[in-house]
């Protein structure tokens, strides 16, 4: 059985066999060359074929393992879903036109164990990444590099086959410096805000801490060359899940690329120009990584929502088909009871019941439940939480 799909970067075909009990995958990568860097291209011609390979298993990827002399050598991936690589093998490659196209034979084993909740989609407010050091872009004035990573960041994860839906919140600037401080002591309203204008259970933060220009790479005497300078790129990341303030995952990337404009060549960073350029390359790789990380912190994560109307014994709740929800689904049902302390700081406090409610009507963001418990929701609210029951969860009767 043959299965064929395109992505963004490459054209995969992929064969099948054996599906019972194990996986081989015969995949063609194909990444461009950059600079003239054909090492880079196959390596990421060969990254490419096993990330898309894995996710088409159904496998959770945060790195990617190298092939040296046609074996897979350096295990630096991470699965944690239903799949894992036993060998890989290069059984091709070619330049074709600018680009390297690498061809792996694959095998693929389907582990038996699968984390339940990654089923179900968590939606995840992508806002607007603040630049710390505004003065780093300078060179290229490049100032609203923020904004166009933060877009960027958006669409990887929308075309990546991921556990989490990303929606986006990037139109509007936020300050987010206490979020990262030392102090960590962040206002929770943003978080509230946030949440309630994109109906997600989790909000990604983001600051951009380096851009500066490090070393030019060519000699100031060879005036026949054009200016190439290194360039870093170094972002700080935090999830916070919305319902209990609580931030889930944080984590600093870093990385640097040639920069071959001019200094004084003004830069249009949404253009195909500049993403073209191997710094920009090197930017993507990174967001290509992050949708990945993040991915695998929230996949086992529950998927909870809250209550938004009651209706005698029926609810309408903010989860719906977009999150995974079907009908006939049963949800566990938590009284949200925040604290405060005498200086105002809001502690998310939640307490579990044993209210039952099965959905009856499932749309794209919302969904109707009814009491299925033994007594009625009297002691039930407006914003108390509902989270998915997953199958062969032990339960209880009182």
């Amino acid at each position: 059985m043959k299965k064929q799909f395109a992505t963004s970067l490459s054209l995969l075909c992929i064969t099948l066999v054996h599906p019972a009990y194990a996986e081989w995958f015969e995949v063609t990568g194909i990444a461009d060359v950059k600079n003239g860097d054909h090492q880079k291209a196959k390596r990421k011609a060969v990254n490419d074929a096993i990330t898309q390979a894995l996710l088409f298993s159904g496998a959770s990827v945060s790195s990617v393992q190298t092939v040296t002399d046609g074996v897979l050598t350096q295990d630096q991936l991470k699965i944690r879903s239903n799949a894992e690589i036993q060998s890989a093998n290069v059984i091709a490659e070619a330049k074709v036109g600018d680009s390297w196209q690498v061809t792996l034979h694959i095998d693929i084993t389907p582990q038996s164990a699968q984390c339940p909740t990654s089923a179900y989609d968590k939606q995840v407010a992508v806002t607007q990444s603040q630049l710390k050091n505004k003065h780093q872009a300078t060179l290229g004035q490049i100032f609203d590099i923020n904004k166009a990573v933060s877009e960027r960041l958006y669409q990887t994860m929308s075309e990546q086959k991921l556990s989490l839906e990303p929606v986006p919140y990037f139109a509007q600037t936020i300050d987010v410096n206490r979020f990262f401080s030392q102090r960590f002591d962040y206002n929770e309203q943003l978080i509230e805000t946030i949440t309630a204008n994109t109906n997600s259970q989790f909000v990604l933060l983001s600051q951009i801490t380096d851009i500066a220009g490090v070393d030019k790479l060519n000699s100031d005497f060879a005036f026949w060359q054009s200016d190439k300078y290194l360039r870093s790129f170094k972002v700080d990341f935090a999830l916070f899940d919305a319902l209990s303030h609580e931030r889930v995952w944080q984590k600093q990337y870093a990385t640097q690329g040639v920069w071959p404009f001019k200094k004084t060549k003004l830069i249009d960073v949404y253009s195909e120009r500049f993403w073209q350029t191997d710094y920009a390359d090197e930017i993507q790789t990174t967001l290509t990584q992050i949708a990945t990380d993040l991915n695998a912190a929230v996949a086992c994560l529950p998927t909870n929502g809250k209550i938004l109307h009651i209706d005698d014994e029926q609810v309408v709740i903010n989860l719906g088909r977009m999150h995974g929800l079907e009908n006939g689904q049963i949800l566990n049902v938590a009284h949200s009871n925040p604290l405060t302390n005498i200086d105002g700081k809001i502690f998310m406090h939640q307490i579990k019941t044993i209210n039952k409610l099965q959905v009856i009507q499932v749309n794209a963001q919302n969904a109707i439940a009814v009491n299925i418990s033994n007594r009625p929701l009297h002691n039930v609210q407006i914003n108390d939480l509902v989270e998915i029951q997953i199958e062969n969860e032990n339960e209880f009767e009182l």
